[in-house]
């Protein structure tokens, strides 16, 4: 076991901080306020190659290291946790193509996505099928040499945003979620229109919305992995969200967050000497950074699991439950620590606390994580 970075891996990660210090930093603030989705930030990050971090050199990525890939998401989500969450939801969505998607699909579609500056968002939930992904009601009905997709999306992450989705439909209902297939949908396709764009607690930045499908006429050839094979091809993409997402957000959000208490309990002078040195902060303070050591570590072994080839939905499902958790421990003692100033939207804490909950949805909820492993280890 070999816990530490290449010389490759340590370059990402100096560019990384760089990027998030100089480029997400000093906005983060302002696009949280102004719930403005940060083109111009994600036009850097395709500049610089950060987004092709994990895809293949052939269609214009940076080769396939999931380590590298998971360090700018903890890096950016130190200091902006929207940022983090729109660049790491497009890699996982455009991961499901290059895992499933036939040459063609890959030759028309993945370097768009990884490489020309084109976003791609994933389209599962609707209104009565949030955990029960069984139950969606999007239906597509095969006419000539395309399929005819109805019906409505719901917190849909890019949404508006994104040039091309990934959305789930019904094929063959009688047969519930062995009859659900994936379908690439570009935005431009009539009869497709987006809906309501939520107001979020948290990732305001992040813009998530509405998707409604009117008769869109989708050709055969868009269909993503195999015809009634799409609830399979969720759940893998799901676990591969789960560590490259969730755990490198909660990660870097949780690293940041006890960064900025360290800094303010050194600084901050009570009773005539820093609160740093009052015993039951101390002990926060090990709390805080033992738990964001063992999600690293946790992240990280998904991450080369993910790479190795090797089984891992049921580490995914605990890199989710364990990452997130500790995000939202840290945070709330973070700003516990900041007392009054840490309730106050002049400092960051008070973003991070609403950005960290997130983590515990989306993805699968805590509770479903629980049962997912659960499961797994009873056998």
């Amino acid at each position: 076991m070999n816990f530490k970075l290449t010389k490759q891996q340590q370059m990402v990660k100096l560019a990384a901080e760089r990027f998030a210090r100089e480029v997400c930093a000093p906005i983060a603030a302002e696009i949280d306020r102004e719930h403005r989705h940060p083109q111009e930030t994600f036009d850097l990050l395709y500049k610089y190659g950060f987004v092709a971090l994990g895809f293949p050199e052939e269609y214009g990525g940076a080769g396939v290291d999931r380590i590298a890939q998971v360090i700018v998401v903890e890096e950016i989500a130190k200091v902006c946790m929207a940022t983090a969450s729109i660049l790491s939801i497009h890699q996982a969505t455009a991961t499901c193509i290059n895992n499933y998607g036939t040459k063609e699909q890959k030759d028309k579609y993945l370097r768009k996505l990884i490489a020309e500056g084109v976003m791609v968002a994933f389209a599962l939930t609707e209104p009565n099928a949030g955990s029960d992904a069984s139950n969606i009601q999007t239906t597509a009905v095969e006419d000539g040499d395309c399929y005819v997709l109805n019906g409505t999306k719901c917190f849909t992450s890019g949404a508006g945003i994104a040039g091309v989705y990934v959305i789930l439909a019904l094929t063959d209902p009688k047969q519930k979620i062995r009859g659900i297939t994936a379908f690439i949908v570009d935005a431009d396709t009539p009869g497709f229109r987006i809906g309501k764009i939520e107001e979020k607690m948290g990732i305001c930045a992040a813009q998530t919305g509405e998707l409604i499908l009117d008769n869109v006429r989708v050709p055969k050839e868009n269909i993503l992995g195999k015809l009634n094979g799409g609830f399979k091809l969720a759940l893998a993409s799901i676990d591969v969200s789960r560590i490259t997402v969730i755990g490198a957000q909660s990660l870097g959000l949780a690293e940041g967050a006890l960064q900025l208490a360290i800094d303010y309990a050194n600084k901050r002078i009570q009773f005539g000497a820093p609160i740093s040195e009052q015993q039951g902060l101390q002990w926060y303070f090990a709390e805080m950074a033992t738990r964001v050591e063992a999600t690293k570590w946790l992240v990280y072994n998904g991450a080369q699991m993910m790479q190795d080839g090797e089984k891992y939905s049921k580490n995914a499902a605990m890199v989710k439950l364990f990452s997130s958790e500790t995000a939202r421990m840290v945070t709330e003692r973070a700003l516990q620590i900041h007392g009054g100033y840490g309730f106050m939207k002049d400092y960051p804490l008070e973003r991070m606390y609403r950005d960290a909950k997130i983590t515990e949805i989306y993805e699968g909820t805590n509770e479903i994580q629980k049962t997912v492993i659960a499961r797994s280890v009873l056998g």
